[in-house]
């Protein structure tokens, strides 16, 4: 169990305090829906939850094997509906790994990053490909 204490500080936008560090992010509303953009979305902070818990547990499974993955990269685009109610529709991801495609841990690196619970929590109708780019 994590603690997270919010408030909304007006102007559509929150504060957010994480319990156990006391570290804090805000958000603002984006500016296609009333908000100055200023900070992150809430559902940009989605879009940032989903790469960062992706290559987390990659990085838990290349401990498990010896595995350099520091300088690992993530870029995830973020698509909302053009319909209502408005939600996310698409979160596209590409990572790039600072290993050879011929790795023989490279399957199970990607199964790590399918599996993640940021992606295994979304749902099913968000489109959340992802495409693994190779760089040694």
């Amino acid at each position: 169990m994590v603690e997270v204490n919010a408030v909304y500080e007006g102007s559509l936008r929150c504060s957010a305090a994480h319990a156990p560090s006391q570290s804090s992010i805000r958000t603002d509303a984006p500016k296609d829906n009333h908000g100055k953009g200023e900070a992150f979305s809430p559902t940009d902070l989605v879009a940032a939850a989903l790469p960062t818990c992706m290559m987390t547990i990659m990085g838990i499974v290349a401990a498990r094997h010896n595995i350099e993955l520091t300088g690992m990269q993530a870029r995830t685009i973020k698509e909302m509906s053009k319909d209502l109610p408005r939600r996310i529709a698409s979160l596209t991801t590409v990572i790039r790994v600072p290993i050879a495609s011929s790795h023989p841990q490279r399957e199970a690196l990607e199964q790590a990053a399918h599996t993640c619970p940021v992606h295994a929590s979304l749902h099913p109708d968000i489109h959340a490909p992802i495409e693994f780019q190779y760089t040694s």
